[in-house]
């Protein structure tokens, strides 16, 4: 019997506890009243990054196909490097997506 007088006692003094607490005198907030700022990217600068890995990917395949002819005959093998290059920079632009 005494353990029970116990466990009652705990439950109370947790019960009161919580009713001390300092969020209990917190005003409640909503979403809407929080101010949150815009911050996404420009129409420009998505279509920018789209288009760079696009257009780095199509680099290399009119690369392949040609066998070298295209885009740039002159530089051989670092079309290669150019077409990922090009890929590169679009992906690093994803780095500031929101």
């Amino acid at each position: 019997m005494a353990e029970s007088k116990q466990r009652r006692n705990r439950r109370k003094n947790e019960k009161t506890a919580a009713k001390k607490s300092p969020l209990n005198d917190a005003e409640p907030m909503e979403l809407k009243d929080l101010e949150l700022e815009d911050e996404s990217l420009p129409m420009w600068y998505r279509v920018t990054m789209i288009g760079l890995m696009i257009l780095g990917l199509l680099w290399l395949i009119v690369w392949y196909i040609t066998q070298g002819a295209f885009p740039i005959q002159s530089v051989g093998g670092w079309n290669v490097v150019i077409g990922f290059g090009i890929i590169m920079i679009g992906f690093f632009m994803t780095m500031r997506w929101k």
